[in-house]
């Protein structure tokens, strides 16, 4: 996975990580890079920090820290040495490079009339690695069937930051547009026309507009599109039969979501939440809840043996709660394990 955005780091840097053991290399899901702070990694659901000699310590003492110098470079490379064209990415706080994979940043924040405009002074960055694992919803899909549509019904799926949200929705839109109803033997269930809005281009990568990820015979993708707009304009032009989005929460994209819901398209949603209670918390995720948007809710929740998920059925479906291993991801691990494997 380090091979997805070496050529972004700094050679010190760069270095310091390819003298890691392949099968944390192989795992790796988080680079973060603070200016003369400890350089640490997270991978496989853990958190370490770097020696100079490539070691790993679960303590900062003693831990490699990257200089101005080095952050300087890697600022420059994930900008293309042109900090004004960035210049929306910025104020975002956050930058998408080919691959799908995000630079999140830290700095001192430039306001105007108190709405931020961008960061400058910039010396913490933080790499999250894009996954493409084909099949990490094959054990979920099944469960989400509307079998009168003969489709997916519509699905919010919560959970933390690093549970793997994007990589289930970019896998469940795969399948659905490919016509993989997991589980439907017998059954000849077409493959329905997917519109995915991908604010931060992690969903499909696009570069140029062209998806570097397999996301399906029938996707259009919006990307580099704020959710509510890129909502309207697929059911406008693209006329989808569903619409996958990430990391909703902002009352315009609630909005969006229910409007394409009543107009008969089934939504495949994420957002930040530790459960169904915790996301009833957050306004209009609860109204989106309440307003019977979702047949359904996934909740997941990592733990050593993969991720659990536990379907929760809204509206007239039986509240009754389905639990299982979800053993995509444990496609995700025995994938690394096989990158590992190869030179």
């Amino acid at each position: 996975m380090l091979a997805q955005v070496s050529h972004l780091l700094p050679l010190e840097l760069k270095r310091l990580l390819e003298g890691l053991p392949a099968d944390i290399k192989g795992q790796l899901e988080e680079i973060r890079i603070r200016e003369n702070r400890p350089l640490e990694i997270a991978y496989g659901g853990n958190s370490r920090f770097i020696t100079a000699d490539s070691g790993i310590l679960q303590d900062a003492e003693g831990a490699v820290k990257p200089t101005a110098e080095q952050c300087r470079k890697l600022l420059e490379r994930i900008t293309n040495y042109s900090l004004y064209a960035m210049e929306e990415e910025l104020r975002r706080g956050y930058i998408t490079v080919s691959g799908g994979h995000r630079i999140g940043l830290a700095g001192r924040t430039i306001l105007d009339g108190g709405i931020v405009r961008g960061i400058r002074d910039i010396g913490g960055f933080n790499i999250r690695i894009a996954r493409e694992v084909i099949g990490a919803s094959v054990h979920l899909l099944p469960k989400l069937l509307d079998r009168t549509r003969q489709s997916i019904g519509s699905t919010l799926i919560l959970a933390p930051p690093q549970q793997g949200k994007t990589t289930l929705i970019r896998d469940l839109a795969r399948a659905i547009s490919y016509g993989a109803w997991t589980g439907m033997t017998g059954m000849k269930w077409r493959g329905r026309k997917v519109g995915i809005v991908d604010e931060r281009s992690e969903i499909a990568a696009c570069v140029r507009g062209i998806p570097t990820f397999d996301i399906g015979p029938r996707t259009d993708v919006m990307d580099a599109c704020p959710k509510a707009e890129g909502i309207m304009m697929l059911l406008r032009s693209m006329s989808p039969e569903v619409l996958v989005v990430d990391e909703v929460g902002r009352p315009e994209d609630a909005d969006a979501i229910r409007e394409a819901s009543h107009a008969g398209v089934a939504i495949i949603a994420t957002a930040h939440a530790y459960d169904m209670q915790d996301a009833k918390g957050r306004p209009e995720l609860n109204k989106l809840i309440q307003d019977g948007t979702f047949a359904q809710i996934v909740e997941l929740k990592r733990t050593k043996e993969g991720v659990m998920h536990r379907v929760v059925r809204l509206g007239n479906s039986p509240n009754t709660p389905s639990v299982g291993l979800e053993t995509g991801e444990q496609s995700m691990l025995s994938f690394a394990s096989r990158q590992r494997d190869e030179p």
